[in-house]
């Protein structure tokens, strides 16, 4: 797509803070973050909304639900459990979808969001 943010940011036509990287998915820091940890997982592949998707798209989004627990615990946000077996910390993840989804850049893009309370209230509606 020639007007897609996301795509020019996975082409790095457009600059971002980039924390992961492969031939697939792209992962950076959101601009307007909702918590201390904000990040959006992207394919480098240009799929609108997840209503797009395919069986065919599965591994993908298996490939970026999977790189979530990862990146929370790379960001200091992995849900831990102490002697008592209490758990502490976690994350959310989060797809928009479509605009009464909140979606606002239609590219395909999941979001990880983490880190200690509070956060700001309401899910973000940017991306």
């Amino acid at each position: 797509m020639d007007n897609c943010l996301f795509c020019k940011i996975a082409e790095k036509k457009i600059p971002s803070s980039i924390v992961y990287e492969d031939e697939e998915l792209m992962v950076f820091k959101d601009i307007r973050p909702a918590a201390p940890v904000h990040l959006l997982v992207i394919p480098k592949t240009h799929i609108t909304t997840l209503s797009d998707c395919t069986a065919g798209h599965a591994p993908l989004l298996g490939r970026m639900l999977a790189l979530a627990p990862r990146l929370a615990e790379e960001h200091g946000c992995a849900v831990t459990f102490n002697a008592d077996g209490e758990p502490s910390g976690g994350y959310k993840t989060l797809i928009n979808s479509g605009p009464d989804g909140g979606q606002e850049i239609y590219h395909l893009h999941l979001h990880v969001i983490g880190g200690p309370h509070p956060w700001r209230v309401e899910a973000p509606r940017h991306g």
